[in-house]
């Protein structure tokens, strides 16, 4: 299970591994009501994650890691969301793995920079699936499927950083230069 935290929607979604093949299993968004005041909105967030952890029984939850924030009040907004889910999987005694969402645009499209878009049409065409609710429960499938490919591989949980470097050119300095 993939889990794509946020306050204003939490994308989750589920895939299975059968052999080579993905199976799409189930996705979406959790939205709180706008009116909602901070704690309603973790709770509901809350509910629903256990409530599809309890409804398709993931072996393990992937959520994605806090790499960027506009600003402090987003990030700690974003964070509080995070723990939410990392608890629902922990009172369910599930695993948890974090995953920096540039390392899951690389390992989906080969890009870390890849657009919302690219994302979703690759996972069109990777699961069958023709039409996405939203980006948010689209990035929740790629760390899904990120996980999926790295357990594949038989590298430990969460260490995308192991699938290989990139080579970087030589950057000369001007003590490189001959005088």
């Amino acid at each position: 299970m993939g889990i794509d935290p946020g306050s204003i929607s939490c994308g989750y979604g589920i895939v299975d591994g059968k052999g080579n093949r993905l199976i799409y299993v189930t996705s979406g968004t959790i939205s709180p009501a706008a009116g909602d005041s901070t704690p309603e909105k973790l709770n509901h967030i809350y509910a629903e994650i256990l409530r599809v952890i309890d409804d398709y029984g993931p072996s393990v939850v992937s959520v994605e890691n806090i790499f960027f924030a506009k600003n402090a009040k987003s990030a700690i907004k974003l964070g509080q969301s995070r723990g939410i889910a990392v608890l629902a999987a922990a009172q369910r005694g599930i695993p948890v793995n974090e995953l920096a969402p540039t390392k899951v645009k690389l390992a989906l499209t080969g890009k870390g920079r890849a657009s919302k878009e690219e994302i979703q049409k690759m996972l069109s065409y990777m699961l069958g699936v023709s039409e996405f609710k939203s980006t948010d429960e689209s990035d929740a499938l790629a760390i899904a499927i990120c996980h999926l490919n790295l357990s594949r591989r038989g590298l430990p949980d969460g260490t995308i950083g192991s699938m290989g470097s990139r080579r970087r050119k030589k950057r000369y300095t001007i003590n490189d230069l001959s005088a």
